[in-house]
């Protein structure tokens, strides 16, 4: 789907590194003027800064927490100074504070849902106020703007020891569609990507040897780990105009982990 993003400006938060990562970089590589948000390390959002600018489009690098609804409009008002308008956001910035549930803490329960989906809400709404202000321009795209959130197989999977992460993916599957709801009759759409075990460095503990890597292949039936570019490709699409009847839907990218193969062979 080369240039099929032409002309069109991206924000795409927490792709300093992993999936973010790899969606900023296909998305750059589709034609999009991007916009790299980093929380965390600089020069991270930087290196990726300069695999995207490869591809000929503008790339900012904009620091912001995203649960932080200050720091959000300030990434939107630099991003529109600098590049004109969002048509494109991707909600990506997650992160997993993990503890079994009897030992959860109040901070860790309220990081990852004010990161994960508090964040998702917060820039969604930014993202929607600046595709109404802007209105249609049909020679970029004929949807009026469009919202990918990344949510997880575990919107679906109860996860053990991960309730927080569980139940914030949980929340983004009806933030995402409620939304879409809302604004599809703007031609505003919006939809979520779930992934399930990408090779990214959040979870290595569960790819980085032999064995773990064996015994993750129990739980997805294609027998193969997924790639960022794997998620990357199905960003472009939905950004796409080749996805334009597509609207709150969730895309599973998981080798068929919820297809719940422990089941395989009648449980």
């Amino acid at each position: 789907m080369e240039n099929s993003l032409k002309g069109q400006k991206a924000i795409i938060t927490g792709s300093s590194s992993g999936i973010g990562k790899g969606v900023a970089l296909s998305l750059a590589a589709a034609g999009a003027d991007i916009v790299i948000n980093y929380a965390g390390s600089k020069e991270k959002a930087e290196e990726v800064a300069s695999l995207a600018s490869q591809f000929g489009g503008k790339v900012l690098v904009i620091k912001a927490d995203v649960s932080d609804e200050t720091e959000v409009k300030e990434m939107f008002s630099k991003t529109i100074q600098e590049l004109g308008t969002v048509d494109i956001l991707v909600n990506n910035a997650g992160l997993q504070k993990d503890a079994p549930f009897h030992e959860m803490t109040l901070d860790q329960w309220n990081k990852v849902i004010g990161i994960n989906l508090t964040g998702q809400f917060l820039c969604a709404r930014e993202a929607v106020n600046e595709f109404l202000r802007r209105g249609i321009n049909p020679h970029i795209s004929k949807a009026l703007g469009k919202i990918i959130c990344m949510s997880s197989v575990h919107q679906e999977i109860p996860w053990s020891e991960h309730v927080n992460y569980a139940a914030s993916k949980g929340g983004i599957m009806l933030l995402m569609k409620s939304i879409a709801q809302g604004y599809a009759a703007k031609k505003i759409r919006i939809n979520s990507i779930c992934p399930g075990a990408i090779r990214t460095p959040i979870n290595k503990d569960a790819w980085g040897t032999p064995d773990s890597l064996n015994k993750l292949m129990n739980l997805i039936p294609y027998k193969r780990i997924g790639e960022i570019e794997d998620i990357g490709k199905v960003a472009v699409w939905l950004a796409s105009d080749q996805s334009d009847h597509i609207n709150g839907t969730s895309i599973f990218v998981d080798g068929g982990m919820t297809l719940y193969p422990g089941f395989t062979t009648n449980g």
